[in-house]
């Protein structure tokens, strides 16, 4: 390891004379707002210049003139800087920068043209090449790595800077590297997050580390290739009491994660901005979001991957830029980082995961079509809808409730007159095995008469809400009116939690639950009686949140919890309530639980899945969706889908149809609209429309054992059940942006339509033999866009070759499915080779893979043989059979097929789709196919 002086980017430094830099430092000295001081160089040629820029200069360059622009020159080393480098002096909004203000933070000023549309463009001020930074002051090895004082000799600009930090970094695996920036000298609030200990160095790690001494920095490279994954040498280090910023280099502009926002899938760095602080609105472009996942995958040229993950819950902002750069600010906590090497995408989300948690392997019944709407307006209606999607046999596993059922929105109670009948609608969900799943808002209504409200009262007397900084419930506003927060982070609160759901589900037995409005969401912006003045509700940077306020429509920052103050637990609300929840299912109904949740953080997937919010009847919402679930695929929560056909907004039958299309292959599949607008339930529409969304369904739950199984991969070890091409092709550059398809796991491949009136579809197929699900036929592709027929009752799905698919003959619940027989779909590799997994339990108990109660079945296919080999088997695989085998890609006819020797009749397709049935197979006993 060595360490070096100066790192610097590859810019050119001009080296200035003694009595240059004297007249340098002259020129750049700020001066009294409303004087322009001149320099030389324009006294001298003052009324050439002058003529000039009458005649031939636009009317905003004039007007820039006006306001001042003939300040001091910018520094020679200034201009040296090139534009996509400039990284941000004085990022705060709201604020005309001008050169008076720039220079008294010592950086650099030089005016750009703004940049189109309103957004942020190159920054006018940005730090110069020799801004002061940290150094360090000492550095010395540890068992685990390294340890070291930085020391920062110049105050920076924002108040209580820290003079001595101290750097921990861990070698932690050869693939995962640790860095922790903190106060050398007092303790600072850090993330209340399970992360691995470990004990032993890397031995073999796959990434070099060097620490430049002065300024500080780190430069962190991959050992293979060479690659510099970060080098933060290109800007200061700022580390303030309430605004820390680190910034890099990044090896590419292929950046993905930084959630939760709307976007596309490939993150722009054309000077974006991109928030993370929970925020209760509509998903719109630009907007901060639910959730907050302050983590990013890079893809390297060549196919490489690294991700980074920065453990802080504070207010934050990451500024992307074309150098390409990022930068970090955060107003609180530590800087606390996480690199994952990779070296492929699926390996950086395993190795996150392995830091956060895996997800929970979900309830079978969970990955089945789910329906709701906000506005069935009784119990009855909402029986009706049920029995209606029965009638046409349409699949459903669940019936949910939104706010309605409740008696004046208030939780753990329903409208006594309008839900009369809801125990009667859960008993007979049950009896159709189907389940039920009801929607809880956080905010407990605080207005109820004393003795009345036992949530409330019993909340308030065991001290669990959030409190003013004057020790009294801080009271907001939500559905029920007047409302008071309950405080997730003390488990005392957890307790509480469960009793109420305790004591309602003895009345409605509910089966999963949804937990919603927990960014937390509030009408009024703080509190009834505002926030008090401070520098936790007015900081002395805000980051560029929506409303530019921390308390914009959610609680004051100052609120005080159990744990912290608001101001450093607000992202992590929503988290902590699932966690609550999960827990409370758990007790309550002894299987594993079913919870969705709206806000969202690091480790989620432990307890809930999540729906990507309130979304409207649009065709560019449901376009949004894809790259939104594929965004919590690498956030590690893989149970995410959006509300299919929209919530807001009146749908149409085209859009509808396409979207339950589309929506039938989100993880997590849900039909869910507004009060106010018009049913869009399957049976809502023509027979035609209503045959086509049917159809998709019945795809569906034929693939719920394939699906299930990337649950349980997933579970296992972090795999992504929807995934992006890229991780299956992360050498196909062409993929690196696709995100109006997707993959479930390594070989199914979704096109859906998103676009009205179409009645085709482009898609991009990457090389090699695809195979066409419903028929066998193939395509070879060489990595080309192909143009497919998408009539309305169509979605296209393709096999990837050298895939096996377990699928199974489809019910209209997954209870019924489970009992049906299987059909194994082999999809042959152009060298005839092909393999899959199937993972079987009962569908709903707690722990069954890590208490043995389970089966896995390996599937291979290799010179005209085909096996089944069952690993691990358990009492419920000996009442499900396998009733038919499917080869995609059989070249010749055969002349006989054998199956354990024995001779069995078959099929075979001008296709060269090979099919043998009639199998009766029980799944627990293992078997071989020949063909010859």
């Amino acid at each position: 390891m060595r360490s070096y002086q100066k790192l610097r980017t590859a810019v050119p430094q001009l080296v200035l004379s003694q009595e240059e830099e004297e007249e340098e430092e002259d020129a750049t000295t700020p001066t009294p707002a409303g004087r322009s001081k001149l320099a030389p160089w324009w006294v001298g040629s003052g009324l050439l210049i002058t003529a000039v820029l009458l005649s031939t200069i636009t009317v905003w360059v004039l007007r820039q003139v006006s306001r001042g622009w003939h300040g001091p020159a910018p520094p020679a080393q200034c201009h040296l800087v090139p534009e996509s480098h400039r990284y941000d002096c004085y990022p705060e909004r709201n604020v005309v920068v001008t050169q008076e203000l720039c220079e008294s933070r010592g950086c650099c000023f030089i005016q750009t043209l703004p940049a189109v549309g309103g957004k942020r463009g190159v920054p006018w001020c940005f730090y110069p090449p020799d801004f002061p930074s940290y150094v360090v002051q000492s550095l010395n090895q540890t068992v685990l790595g390294m340890t070291g004082l930085l020391v920062r000799r110049e105050k920076a600009y924002y108040p209580k800077d820290i003079q001595m930090l101290r750097m921990d970094v861990e070698f932690q695996t050869n693939t995962r590297l640790h860095i922790k920036i903190t106060d050398a000298a007092n303790p600072r609030y850090e993330v209340p997050l399970e992360v691995p200990r470990v004990t032993k160095r890397a031995e073999n790690p796959i990434y070099s580390l060097e620490i430049s001494q002065d300024p500080f920095g780190v430069l962190l490279r991959r050992q293979g290739t060479g690659t510099v994954l970060l080098n933060t040498t290109v800007a200061p280090l700022i580390f303030a009491d309430q605004f820390l910023q680190i910034s890099t280099t990044l090896p590419s502009r292929f950046l993905y994660g930084l959630g939760e926002h709307r976007s596309t899938l490939l993150h722009s760095l054309d000077w974006n901005t991109l928030t993370l602080w929970a925020r209760d609105v509509a998903p719109t472009e630009s907007f901060n979001l639910y959730g907050a996942h302050p983590f990013y995958l890079l893809m390297e040229e060549g196919g490489d991957a690294h991700g980074v993950f920065l453990l802080n819950s504070n207010a934050m902002e990451v500024a992307l830029q074309p150098a390409p750069g990022l930068t970090w600010r955060t107003i609180g906590g530590v800087l606390d980082f996480y690199i994952f090497l990779g070296p492929d995408p699926n390996m950086v989300i395993q190795q996150y995961q392995e830091v956060i948690g895996f997800p929970a392997m979900p309830p079978l019944w969970a990955l089945g079509f789910h329906l709701c709407r906000w506005g069935y307006g009784s119990s009855n209606e909402t029986w009706q809808t049920a029995k209606a999607m029965r009638n046409f046999q349409i699949p459903q596993d669940a019936q949910w409730n939104d706010i309605d059922y409740m008696d004046g929105y208030r939780d753990f109670t329903f409208d006594p007159q309008k839900f009369a009948s809801l125990p009667s609608l859960v008993e007979d969900l049950h009896k159709h095995g189907q389940h039920y799943v009801i929607i809880l808002d956080p905010g407990i209504s605080s207005t109820s008469p004393r003795g009345s409200y036992w949530p409330f009262d019993e909340g308030l007397r065991r001290g669990l809400f959030l409190n003013t900084t004057q020790g009294q419930t801080l009271i907001g506003q939500v559905w029920p009116g007047y409302t008071a927060y309950p405080d997730f982070s003390n488990t005392d609160t957890h307790q509480w939690w469960l009793e109420n759901l305790q004591r309602f589900h003895t009345h409605v037995p509910f089966d999963g639950l949804w937990i919603d409005m927990n960014e937390p969401s509030n009408f009024m912006d703080g509190s009834e009686e505002g926030c008090p003045p401070g520098e936790l509700d007015s900081p002395p940077y805000t980051p560029a949140v929506l409303g530019n306020s921390l308390t914009a429509k959610t609680v004051c920052a100052s609120a005080e919890q159990n744990a912290s103050v608001h101001y450093n637990l607000h992202n992590l609300y929503g988290l902590k309530e699932a966690e609550a929840t999960a827990s409370a299912l758990i007790r309550i109904r002894g299987k594993r639980p079913f919870v969705i949740s709206r806000s969202t953080f690091p480790s989620q997937g432990r307890y809930s899945g999540h729906w990507l919010g309130d979304n409207r009847s649009q065709w560019k919402d449901m376009y949004y969706s894809i790259p939104g679930m594929l965004s919590f695929s690498l956030f590690g929560i893989p149970l995410v889908g959006a509300d299919i056909c929209g919530f807001s907004g009146s749908t149409s039958e085209e859009l509808c149809t396409r979207w339950m299309q589309l929506g039938a292959f989100y993880p997590f599949s849900r039909n869910h609209n507004n009060q106010n607008e018009k049913a869009q339930d399957p049976t809502a529409f023509s027979p035609s429309a209503r045959t086509a969304m049917k159809d998709a369904l019945l795809t569906r739950y034929s693939l719920l054992p394939f699906l299930y199984t990337l649950f349980h991969r997933a579970h296992l070890q972090g795999e992504t059940v929807a995934r992006p091409l890229f991780f299956e092709f992360p050498w196909d550059v062409a993929t690196y942006g696709l995100d109006r398809q997707f993959l479930w796991g390594q070989s199914l491949l979704v096109t859906p339509v998103l676009e009205p009136g179409a009645d085709s579809v482009l898609g991009y197929f990457p090389q090699g033999v695809w195979y066409d699900f419903y028929t066998g036929s193939s395509v070879n592709s060489s990595g080309e866009m192909l143009k497919l027929s998408a009539p309305l009752d169509h979605l296209n799905l393709h096999l990837r070759e050298g895939s096996i698919l377990p699928t199974q003959k489809p019910g209209i619940t997954s209870k019924a499915t489970r009992g049906n027989p299987l059909h194994l779909i082999v999809a042959l590799s152009t060298r005839a080779t092909a393999w899959g997994d199937l993972f079987w339990d009962d569908g709903e108990s707690l722990d069954t893979f890590e208490q043995g109660n389970y089966s896995y079945l390996v599937f291979n296919a290799t010179e005209n043989i085909f096996t089944s080999n069952v690993l691990h088997a358990s009492t419920e695989a000996t009442d499900v059979t396998i009733d038919a085998v499917s080869f995609y890609g059989v070249q010749e006819p055969p002349s006989k097929v054998l199956l354990d020797g024995q001779e069995k009749p078959f099929s075979y397709l001008d296709n060269q789709v090979l099919t043998v049935s009639g199998l009766g197979l029980v799944l627990s006993q293992g078997f071989s196919l020949q063909w010859l």
